[in-house]
C-alpha cells in the first residue's frame, strides 16, 4: 500500500529545535514534502526578508532525514504553494496551531484533502522556540484595540467625541505584518529602542513614539491610540474629542479584569492585508455614524469593567460595524461568510485590521477551534 502524501508550507527560516519536532511529527504520517516561501513572500508576509535566503532553508530541510523532498513555493501570499499542491496532489496538508488559517482549511475541504492542525510542542524537556523570538528578542508588545477605533483621527471624532479602548499585548506570537496589531507602529518602537521599551513615563514614551511615526509634512497620520496601545500596559480608555492626542486616558490594570480579557478573547488567523489594499477609499464619516461608534465602544468599557459577557460581546460587535459603517472597505463578502461559520457559537466579533486582513477577533465563552489567544502584557513588566 503506497504511502500517503504529506504537505507541509511555511518559511522555516533559522531552523531549530520546534520546526524539527513539528517536521517529525507530520512525517510520521507519510512521505513529508515541505514547500517554503520564497524571499520575496517572505518579505512581503512578515514585513523583512528572512536570515536564510530560499536556497539555504531548501539545502537545510532536504538534509533533514524527515523530509521526503523540498520545494520553494512559485506563488505568493498566505497560499503561496498553490501550483506545488497541485503538483504534488497531497494526502494531508498539516499546519501548526498559528499557521491555522480559514483560506487553508477551505482549500482543502474544496480540493479533497485532510486538513490536520498541530500544536506548537517542543521536544521532551526542550524550550519552546519560535524563529521569532530567536531573531528578535524583543520585547516590544504589540496592541489591539477593543472597540471605538478611527475616533483617534480627527476627521471622526470631530464629529462625536469617544474612547477607543486598547490592549497591549506580550509578543509571544509572531503576528502578522499588516495585521491590525500596530505592526508598523511597532517597527519604529523597535528603531528607536531595539527590543524593550524605555522604563520611563508610558505616555511621554508614546508620544515620542508617536511624534517618530509621523513626522513633519506626514499626509496620512497613524493614530494614536496605535502608540498608546503598544506603550500603556493593560487595559486602557483613550477619549478623543477632535485631536490626534486624547484629552483623557483611564488605565485599568486590575488582574482579574485582564485575565477576564485572556479568557474570553480569541484570534482566527486571516494573514496579512494586501499591499495595494486602500481603506480610506469610499469612505462615508457622519455625525451619526461618530456617534454609533463612540457610544458602543461605552457600553463595551462598561460591559469589560463589570464582566458581562453578553455585554461585552454584543457592544464588540456594534463597534465593529459602526466601523464598517463608515469604513466600508474594512470588510468584504469572504470576512462576512466567515463570521457567519462562527456567528452562533460566540458571543461578539471584530477585525484587527482591515480589508479582509489581520484576525478576525471573536469573544467567547468557551474555547474556539484552532484559535489563538493573547496575553496582556502588564504594569511593570518590562
Amino acid at each position: 500500500m503506497p504511502r500517503k502524501k504529506i504537505l507541509v508550507s511555511g518559511c522555516f527560516d533559522m531552523l531549530h529545535s520546534g520546526h524539527v519536532a513539528f517536521l517529525t511529527e507530520a512525517a510520521a504520517m507519510g512521505d513529508l514534502y515541505v514547500c517554503i516561501g520564497s524571499d520575496e513572500t517572505v518579505k512581503n508576509l512578515k514585513g523583512r526578508y528572512p536570515v536564510n535566503t530560499q536556497e539555504e532553508r531548501k539545502y537545510m530541510l532536504e538534509a533533514m532525514a524527515a523530509v521526503h523532498e523540498c520545494r520553494i513555493n512559485t506563488g505568493s501570499g498566505i497560499l503561496d504553494f498553490l501550483q506545488e499542491l497541485n503538483e504534488i496532489r497531497p494526502d494531508i496538508l498539516v499546519v501548526n496551531h498559528d499557521g491555522h488559517t480559514p483560506q487553508k482549511e477551505q482549500l482543502c475541504r474544496e480540493s479533497g484533502i485532510e486538513y490536520v492542525v498541530l500544536e506548537r510542542k517542543p521536544f521532551a524537556e526542550l524550550p519552546a522556540r519560535s524563529t521569532t523570538a530567536l531573531r528578535d528578542h524583543c520585547d516590544i508588545p504589540f496592541r489591539i484595540d477593543l472597540a471605538g477605533g478611527w475616533l483617534d483621527q480627527p476627521f471622526v471624532s470631530k464629529y462625536h467625541p469617544g474612547p477607543v479602548l486598547t490592549i497591549s499585548i506580550e509578543p509571544g506570537v509572531a503576528f502578522n505584518h499588516r495585521s491590525g496589531m500596530a505592526s508598523s507602529t511597532r517597527n519604529k518602537a523597535i528603531d528607536l529602542w531595539k527590543t524593550s521599551l524605555p522604563k520611563t513615563d508610558p505616555e511621554k514614551t508614546a508620544r515620542i513614539l508617536f511624534s517618530y511615526e509621523n513626522p513633519p509634512g506626514t499626509n496620512e497620520v497613524a493614530g494614536s491610540q496605535d502608540a498608546l496601545g503598544i506603550v500603556l500596559p493593560g487595559l486602557n480608555h483613550l477619549f478623543y474629542a477632535g485631536g490626534y492626542w486624547p484629552t483623557k486616558i483611564i488605565s485599568v490594570n486590575e488582574e482579574g479584569i485582564l485575565q477576564w480579557l485572556e479568557q474570553h478573547l480569541w484570534l482566527i488567523n486571516l494573514g496579512p492585508r494586501e499591499h495595494d489594499f486602500v481603506v480610506l477609499e469610499n469612505t462615508n464619516v457622519t455625525a451619526e455614524g461618530a456617534k454609533a461608534l463612540a457610544d458602543s465602544a461605552e457600553k463595551c468599557w462598561q460591559a469589560i469593567l463589570e464582566k458581562d459577557l453578553e455585554q461585552f460581546g454584543q457592544s464588540f460587535s456594534d463597534s465593529f460595524h459602526a466601523q464598517v459603517a463608515m469604513f466600508p472597505n474594512m470588510a468584504d463578502g469572504n470576512i462576512y461568510r466567515l463570521i457567519d461559520t462562527y456567528k452562533e457559537e460566540v458571543k461578539g466579533y471584530k477585525l484587527s485590521g482591515a480589508g479582509g486582513g489581520g484576525y478576525l477577533i471573536l469573544v467567547s465563552e468557551k474555547p474556539v477551534s484552532n484559535a489563538l489567544q493573547v496575553r496582556i502584557r502588564r504594569k511593570g513588566w518590562l
